[in-house]
């Protein structure tokens, strides 16, 4: 999967390819030093290093803490969100589902099933799902085909059976009917896939990102990504404006009535 010959790990990690077949056949036993570097010029990730530990009869090397337990993380986590509005960001973990959000533009997820909406989120789910996004994402096919990428990429990274699942699930989804847009090589398509959203206020088109921790020792620090949401053209700035505007008067209409 990491397309290395024996010849080419044993070299990398300092060893012999015999040495690695026995270890392979289970005629010698690696020690702690072998199993990580091993896993580390194959990019295994730190849960699976863990289990590899384990498996061997050593003490797993990282800890897999909550993030609430996390405190200074988070409080980064919460920073870079909040800094983030008015666009939508996320933290999500290995399995798509969102942990912590800066809660922007709710408009967006309006028509969404309930059930979709109820913790934890799946953002794969939520943006791809019939109940879900989807009748209102105009390049759907175009979306589509590139969570399924993305997806299998995480597969081959590493055999979770949720990921398999969510990346079965997805891929049995059926497309809107109408409404579909054409791929084109012009505006942001010619550098990202941008994901368009058909709003009551008009329709937004996001680029996204992705960052993730750098040099992480903590488990679920190491699986978590952050993704944030920029606009791709001049209208969906006037969109979110209008949607931001919008949000500040709903919630204003809110606090006269509760003091009223």
């Amino acid at each position: 999967m990491r397309r290395m010959t024996q010849s080419d790990l044993a070299l990398a990690a300092e060893s012999s390819t015999r040495h690695l077949s026995y270890l392979e056949t289970g005629r010698s036993q690696p020690s702690r030093e072998m199993i990580m570097r091993l896993a580390e010029h194959l990019e295994i990730p730190l849960r699976d290093q863990n289990t590899l530990l384990l498996a061997a009869g050593f003490a797993p090397a990282f800890a897999e803490s909550s993030l609430a337990e996390l405190a200074s993380a988070r409080q980064a986590i919460e920073q870079i969100l909040n800094a983030h509005k008015p666009y939508p960001a996320f933290a999500l973990d290995r399995h798509w589902n969102v942990v912590l959000s800066n809660s922007a533009l709710p408009q967006l997820y309006e028509g969404c099933s309930p059930e979709l909406l109820r913790k934890p989120i799946n953002a794969v789910r939520l943006i791809l799902h019939p109940r879900g996004m989807a009748p209102r994402v105009l390049n759907f096919i175009e979306w589509r085909a590139h969570t399924i990428t993305v997806l299998r990429q995480q597969t081959e990274a590493r055999a979770d059976p949720v990921i398999q699942g969510l990346l079965a699930e997805v891929m049995s989804y059926p497309a809107p009917t109408g409404g579909m847009a054409l791929a084109t090589s012009e505006g942001p398509q010619r550098y990202a896939t941008p994901l368009k959203i058909a709003t009551r206020l008009g329709t937004v088109s996001f680029l996204n990102t992705t960052t993730i921790f750098g040099t992480p020792t903590d488990v679920t620090l190491s699986e978590l990504a952050l993704e944030m949401l920029f606009p791709a053209d001049e209208d969906t700035l006037a969109v979110v404006k209008a949607m931001a505007d919008e949000e500040v008067a709903q919630i204003s209409a809110d606090a006269l009535q509760r003091a009223g």
